[in-house]
Parts: C-alpha cells; structure tokens; sequence
C-alpha cells in the first residue's frame, strides 16, 4: 500500500520495438500524455533504424526530448498535433539492464509493446532479456501487471503464432495492429489512432482517440472522430 505522504510515481512502461508501425507508438505516447499519465520510454535499437526510415528522425539518447517531440508532432496526413511539456516522459536506454523497469520492485502500472515485432514477441514469450524491453515486458508479466503486446507482422508464422498464445496463457493481452474502419475513418491517421485507443482501451487508460461503437447494424457511434490530443492534462503519479 502507498504511504499517504508523498505519492509514488507510477507509469506506464512503453516499449518501442523495430517492427513497422512507429506512428501507433507515437498515437499511443500522446493518448497517454493527454491522460496525464506518465512515461517510462525504451526504444529498442532496431527501433531506432524504423524510427529514421518512417519518419526521418534520428532517436539519439542524447538528445532524446527534442528527437521525441519532433516524432510525436509529427502527423501521417492530418493536421500538426499540439504536444505539450515532455515532463511527464523518462526515458531509459534499451542497453541499461541496471534500469528502472528491470526490476518488479520497480513500481509501474504495466507496459504496452507498440508496435511490437516477432523478434520482441519471441524474446519475450521465451524471457530472453536481451535488451530492457524484453526484460522490462518479462518483469512485467511475472509482477501480474498489465502487459499489452501490439503485434504488428503480416503473415504470421505458426512458430509466432504459438508464442503469441503463450503470452497470451502468461496474461498478456495480445492486440493485433488490426484497423477498424466502422468509425468514419476519412485519413491514414484516423487508421493508426483506432488501434492506439484499442491499445489504450486494454490498459484501461481514458482517450478520445476514436469513434466507439455504440449500436446494431447501422447503429449509431459516440464522439466525434477524434484527431490527435490537443493538450495533456495533469500529470498522474
């Protein structure tokens, strides 16, 4: 149990991987921010080259918050998103197996792989531990934390598809980078926000990322399609 002194900082770990599919973890960051949620980021190394190839961004350690804004501010085809303070936002570097999240006494709500790739679903199914995320993810499960693996491969081999369900039989929730078209999607952005809600929905964290279904064939849907978040909110420790 918490003290009832200073509150303890508890945020969602996100794990970046190489698989294509870097605008769902930047959807996801933002969902987060806007939550008032905080951030602990690892960003795989074979990341790093999808980040560059997708977006033209080099993710430097070095110089991580400026690299991070220019990737979150950065929309597929719908207007600029307004991010604002990074406070909210750690970040470690995938090589530090003496970080944070490498320890269950660590205190973390869960963490969301987005997108995750079957090299990262294979390490972690089998708790490999070969970078932080993997180990991060793996902590995450025997901790009996949420972890929420968004898997983002096409096709899928049966080798991929038993890890996928044992994950699934260690608690992880597996969420494939499946798009839902039922929302009014007008924009490639509308696509990527779906599934980062989803991904949101699965770690119980409140968004307005996209339309929700809400009747029967024809029926109607709640809110208006969403657009990235405009502002973040309070932070939550």
């Amino acid at each position: 149990m918490e003290s009832s002194g200073a509150s303890v900082r508890r945020p969602w770990v996100v794990g970046v991987s190489g698989a294509s599919g870097t605008p769902y973890a930047a959807a996801v960051l933002r969902g987060l921010l806007a939550a008032g949620e905080s951030v602990d980021l690892v960003v795989s190394r074979a990341a790093r080259l999808t980040v560059l190839d997708e977006t033209g961004i080099a993710f430097r350690d070095a110089h991580w918050q400026q690299d991070l804004r220019e990737w979150l501010e950065r929309p597929l085809d719908a207007d600029q998103p307004q991010v604002g303070p990074l406070d909210g936002i750690r970040h470690w570097p995938a090589g530090d197996l003496a970080a944070g999240p490498s320890s269950g006494s660590y205190p973390v709500k869960g963490m969301l792989v987005v997108p995750c790739s079957t090299a990262s679903v294979a390490g972690i199914a089998l708790g490999l531990s070969k970078d932080l995320l993997q180990r991060a993810a793996s902590v995450t499960l025997k901790e009996r934390r949420p972890l929420v693996v968004c898997v983002r491969e096409t096709p899928l081999s049966g080798q991929t598809l038993r890890q996928l369900v044992a994950l699934d039989d260690a608690g992880a929730v597996v969420l494939p980078a499946a798009p839902g078209f039922y929302a009014g999607t007008r924009s490639a952005q509308q696509l990527v926000d779906f599934v980062a809600g989803r991904v949101l929905d699965a770690a119980g964290v409140p968004h307005g990322l996209y339309r929700r279904w809400q009747g029967e064939l024809g029926g109607a849907l709640t809110e208006a399609p969403a657009g990235p978040p405009t502002a973040p909110g309070p932070r939550a420790e």
